[in-house]
């Protein structure tokens, strides 16, 4: 109700807000209006509702920067989402063969690139099986 909505914008002010982790005079990790991370953290609700916001945000930017995948199946497109959400858009885009590949359909060759690469060597089982959804277009 009204006092609820009174007692935000009060927050708001005396808060401020901060996109990114700052330590706050307390010496506590803090973000956002002052949410204390060193004490409180996140609950697995507000984590979930990060997730969805950042699968979304990465979605957009794969539809964006490659608009020929927006006719793969769920599987396939779903792929390259975790892919940007793992290493990010500009860094999906250095994946220059494996991308060739997939324009093309050509699902094997796009899904061996990604695996002959550095990510793949770090990533383990992660690169592998997002490799494999590629390839198959099933969900690994």
């Amino acid at each position: 109700g009204q006092k609820m909505n009174k007692l935000l914008e009060q927050l708001k002010i005396h808060e401020g807000f901060r996109s990114t982790v700052y330590t706050c005079s307390a010496g506590k990790k803090t973000v956002g209006y002052g949410r204390n991370l060193d004490d409180v953290g996140l609950t697995v609700e507000e984590s979930e509702m990060l997730l969805r916001n950042d699968v979304l945000t990465a979605t957009t930017q794969v539809l964006n920067a490659f608009p020929w995948m927006s006719s793969w199946n769920d599987a396939r497109s779903s792929a390259i989402i975790n892919l940007t959400f793992n290493i990010g858009i500009n860094g999906v885009k250095k994946f220059k063969n494996a991308l060739a590949s997939m324009k093309e359909n050509d699902f094997e060759n796009g899904a061996l690139h990604l695996l002959d690469s550095k990510w793949a060597t770090q990533t383990g089982n992660r690169a592998i099986e997002i490799a494999e959804q590629i390839r198959t277009g099933k969900w690994a």
